[in-house]
């Protein structure tokens, strides 16, 4: 058993580094009333019924075409597995709804259920991003537990007020230890066009609203990340068409790539009363609660350099799982939040493929 799962394992390290020998399929699954699209990717060569996956993606307009998310579910077939991603055109739009991912996950065990080629029963769920938590409180659902053998979450949130304060001011902790970083104000853009009119006191901000929905589409259209200077023209553009009583609170959100950001204070401030506005609205943004009901084997994986979601919140969110369903938390090297991000030193890199090596055989041995 020991031996297949590390063939199984280098078999996905071999899809990643190169082009993987799968067949990919598009469908559909029925979630509740409406039809979604799904891609199911199988390996060419299946000679017995394979274990099935779920994996959920992030918030982008790329939605499951997204390049390393496609590029995960083959090489994950590539190992000898039947990979479903659906399609969740909420996120596509850019609307932060988590609510959406249980009938989603519920609709992709029907759709795996009736497929001939898959075992039946017991499922892996994956999810990244903005994806990992909601995954993870789906997976606390009586109605989606019972199908579920074990979760990996890469890339996850645990706080909300944490995860916004570091996208708003760089700052972050764990264990005592401050550390700070150059956010991606990819996530700030996103979650402030859902919910900043929300906010007391900025009801009627609905143009900076849509100025940064406009920012975050461009960055995920193109495939150009969010701090890139080629946004630069379009910030300063946006900002210009704002009556300048509303540039300040712009500013919070989207600076140009060379430009000081706004004080500590204020970025601080309004990333907690983005953090209220949105628990008021919608409770399943900040996951920690839903945390402590799930009841099936979950791992976490976490890009130690990752500009999006800290890494101090993969560790904090396996930390607020309850103990036995903690599978292990890895913080790599290996990769950012939705890249490749190797270090500069051999030995380095070498300790850390050992490390992400193991922690891929866990994944692939899930189901």
């Amino acid at each position: 058993m020991m031996l297949r799962g590390m063939a199984r394992t280098a078999r996905y390290v071999r899809s990643w580094k190169a082009t993987a020998d799968v067949e990919i399929r598009q469908l559909t699954v029925e979630r509740g009333n409406e039809s979604v699209p799904a891609t199911l990717v199988l390996p060419k060569e299946a000679p017995e019924k394979l274990p099935g996956w779920i994996a959920i993606g992030g918030v982008s307009r790329r939605g499951r075409f997204h390049p390393q998310l496609s590029r995960f579910a083959e090489a994950l077939a590539s190992s000898g597995a039947a990979v479903l991603v659906p399609e969740i055109p909420e996120w596509t739009r850019l609307n932060v709804s988590p609510r959406v991912v249980a009938p989603t996950i519920r609709a992709c065990v029907d759709r795996l259920e009736s497929l001939p080629g898959v075992i039946p029963g017991r499922y892996g769920g994956i999810g990244f991003s903005f994806g990992a938590p909601s995954v993870a409180a789906a997976a606390s659902l009586p109605e989606i537990r019972e199908y579920m053998a074990g979760i990996v979450l890469f890339g996850g949130y645990c706080s909300l007020e944490r995860t916004l304060n570091c996208q708003l001011t760089g700052q972050h902790e764990w264990s005592g230890v401050d550390y700070s970083l150059s956010p991606d104000p990819y996530g700030r853009w996103v979650v402030a066009s859902n919910h900043l009119t929300d906010v007391p006191g900025h009801e009627d901000a609905g143009d900076v609203a849509a100025a940064l929905r406009q920012l975050a589409a461009a960055a995920s259209d193109q495939r150009i990340s969010a701090w890139e200077p080629h946004h630069d023209q379009m910030i300063s553009d946006l900002r210009e068409a704002l009556p300048s009583r509303r540039r300040s609170l712009f500013d919070c959100f989207a600076t140009a790539s060379d430009a000081a950001r706004p004080a500590f204070d204020r970025c601080s401030e309004i990333a907690t009363k983005l953090t209220e506005a949105c628990r008021r609205v919608e409770p399943l943004l900040d996951p920690v609660v839903n945390l402590r009901e799930v009841c099936v084997p979950t791992q976490v994986i976490h890009g130690h350099g990752d500009r999006l979601v800290p890494f101090t919140e993969g560790l904090r969110l396996m930390e607020e799982l309850p103990s036995d369903c903690q599978r292990g938390v890895t913080v790599t090297k290996m990769f950012a939040h939705s890249a490749d991000h190797a270090p500069p030193s051999p030995v380095m890199r070498a300790r850390e493929s050992v490390k992400l090596f193991g922690a891929l055989r866990t994944l692939v041995n899930t189901v």
